[in-house]
């Protein structure tokens, strides 16, 4: 019998998590100003893999471009970076 059959298994495997893709802020920064980022257009940058997974932005790097995001989550960083640039960030549901 293999080694991973005769092997306890351990820990909880939540089926119900939620996966999220995680963009920074500095990968933002390659895009042309003024246009909308959303996940379509991320996952054809190729900063996404997958068009239905969830995207979270980080407040990683900087942005100094008005940029209007929409994603499904910020962190605290990244909303005030990106409002501070001029810019627009929208919560998907």
């Amino acid at each position: 019998m293999p080694l991973q059959r005769r092997l306890p298994k351990r820990g909880f495997h939540n089926p119900f998590r939620i996966e999220m893709s995680v963009v920074n802020l500095g990968q933002l920064e390659l895009l042309p100003a003024g246009t909308e980022v959303t996940p379509e257009r991320l996952s054809e940058q190729g900063l996404v893999r997958g068009k239905n997974r969830r995207i979270k932005i980080l407040g990683d790097g900087t942005l100094s471009k008005a940029l209007t995001v929409k994603a499904h989550g910020f962190s605290a960083t990244a909303k005030e970076k990106i409002e501070a640039a001029g810019g627009k960030a929208e919560v998907l549901s």
